[in-house]
């Protein structure tokens, strides 16, 4: 009789602890096969693109986070802030984007600025937008949202740009409104 109480006691025991222990299906199903994590991390960064010893492109960002590892393309995330810097030929600055956040894709050359985007070219024209693509492979920049072009004569607005990469020679793909400035509300 001791010893069929001693098992039952056991089994009752381990039937308790092995119930006791199950996880809810959502929880297991939401732990990350592959948990994607940075390898590398860096506050207050400067990125310097040169071709040539030529300088290209200089990119400034408050935040850089970078994965390389698990995903299928590398990619950096730059955020808190983002300032790219477009040089010509003569390493004369040709245009200027800003951004509060951008995902730098290291394969296919190609960077994705969001929010707040605003690119300025060396005739004083500004795009604004919330969503812009830069090429770096084709020198292009892109975007299928709203976007908002001032010049010193007019306000131009639409959906959807393409443009070379120092904004000097744009379309916009539906333009909405045009507003021609006077010259005193400049």
């Amino acid at each position: 009789m001791k010893f069929k109480a001693k098992h039952i006691f056991i089994y009752s025991a381990l039937t308790l602890f092995a119930f006791s222990c199950t996880n809810d299906l959502k929880d297991v199903l939401a732990i990350p096969r592959n948990k994607l994590s940075p390898s590398q991390t860096a506050d207050t960064v400067s990125m310097i693109y040169t071709d040539s010893a030529q300088l290209k492109v200089v990119i400034k960002a408050n935040r850089l986070i970078q994965f390389d590892k698990n995903v299928s393309e590398p990619f950096t995330i730059l955020s808190n802030g983002v300032n790219v810097t477009f040089f010509d030929e003569e390493e004369k600055v040709s245009s200027t984007l800003k951004a509060n956040y951008a995902i730098r894709y290291e394969l296919s050359k190609r960077m994705e600025a969001k929010y707040a985007v605003e690119v300025v070219n060396n005739k004083g024209e500004k795009l604004e937008t919330e969503k812009l693509t830069w090429d770096e492979g084709t020198k292009r920049i892109y975007t299928k949202e709203f976007v908002k072009i001032t010049t010193p004569t007019q306000i131009i607005t639409g959906m959807g740009l393409e443009s070379n990469e120092d904004f000097s020679k744009y379309s916009i793909k539906k333009v909405t409104a045009v507003i021609q400035l006077q010259s005193d509300e400049l």
